[in-house]
C-alpha cells in the first residue's frame, strides 16, 4: 500500500503538478482511504521523500557500529554517505522524477534541506564522539560532516542531472575521495609520478592534511 501511494502521488504530480494534487486525489487513485495515507505519511511532502527515514536509521546504525578507535572516522562517515547514494540508485527513474519535482517546488526544496540537515547532524554527532578530547574536536567534526554532505550532494546531483544515466558511484566516489584526502587520517601520498616526470612535495610532519593536498595540487599546477 505504501508503494501504491507513492506511485499514485508521483503519477498525479507529473500529470497535474504538485500544488494542484491533493491527498484526496492521491488516495482516490490508489484506491485507499485518507487514514491509510496518514498511516504511512504525515504530510504530502513526506510522500515525495518516502525512504529517508529508513535511510537515516540505517546510517545511524552503521555509524554506531563503527566506534572502534582503529577505524578512520572520516572514511566511516564517507561510507555512511554512500548509503544515501544507494537509496537513490535503487530506483533511478523515481530519483530523477523527484529531483525534477523538487527543483520546481520551493516548499519541497525547503523540506529537502531539512532532510539533508538531519543527515549532517548524524555524521557530526558520530565525529564528535570519535574526536572527543582532541584540540578543536567539535569544530573539526562539524566541518568534516558538512564537507561530506556537500561532496556527496555534488556527486549525486551530477548523476541526477544526467537523468540517472551516468555512473552514480563513480561520481560520488570522486567527490568523497577529495574529502578523504583532505581530512582523513590515512597517509596522503606526497610523491606522484607520470611517464614524463616526478613531482615531490616535502612537508613538516605536523602539517595539516588539507595543506598537504593543497601543496600537491599546486605542485602539479606548476609541473
Amino acid at each position: 500500500m505504501r508503494d501504491a501511494l507513492v506511485a499514485a502521488a508521483f503519477r498525479l504530480f507529473v500529470e497535474r503538478g504538485y500544488e494542484e494534487t491533493t491527498v484526496d486525489d492521491i488516495v482516490a487513485l490508489a484506491g485507499v482511504g485518507r487514514r491509510s495515507f496518514f498511516r504511512y505519511f504525515p504530510s504530502k511532502e513526506d510522500v515525495v521523500f518516502p525512504d529517508h527515514e529508513r535511510c537515516l536509521a540505517d546510517m545511524r546504525a552503521f555509524l554506531d557500529a563503527g566506534d572502534d578507535t582503529s577505524d578512520d572516522p572520516v572514511l566511516r562517515v564517507c561510507d555512511a554517505a554512500r548509503l544515501v547514494l544507494r537509496m537513490y540508485a535503487e530506483n533511478p527513474t523515481f530519483s530523477v522524477q523527484r529531483y525534477r519535482l523538487t527543483k520546481k517546488v520551493p516548499g519541497l526544496r525547503a523540506y529537502e534541506v531539512s532532510v539533508v540537515r538531519r543527515y549532517e547532524r548524524a555524521l557530526a554527532e558520530y565525529l564528535r564522539r570519535r574526536f572527543a578530547g582532541r584540540p578543536g574536536d567539535t569544530l573539526r567534526a562539524d566541518v568534516i560532516a558538512a564537507a561530506v554532505v556537500a561532496a556527496h550532494n555534488n556527486g549525486l546531483r551530477s548523476w541526477l542531472r544526467s537523468d540517472g544515466k551516468g555512473d552514480a558511484e563513480a561520481s560520488v566516489d570522486q567527490a568523497l575521495g577529495y574529502v578523504q584526502r583532505t581530512f582523513g587520517e590515512a597517509p596522503v601520498p606526497v610523491v606522484a609520478q607520470t611517464a614524463e616526470d616526478v613531482v615531490v612535495v616535502v612537508s613538516r610532519r605536523d602539517t595539516p592534511l588539507w595543506r598537504v593536498v593543497q601543496e600537491i595540487e599546486s605542485a602539479f599546477g606548476r609541473a
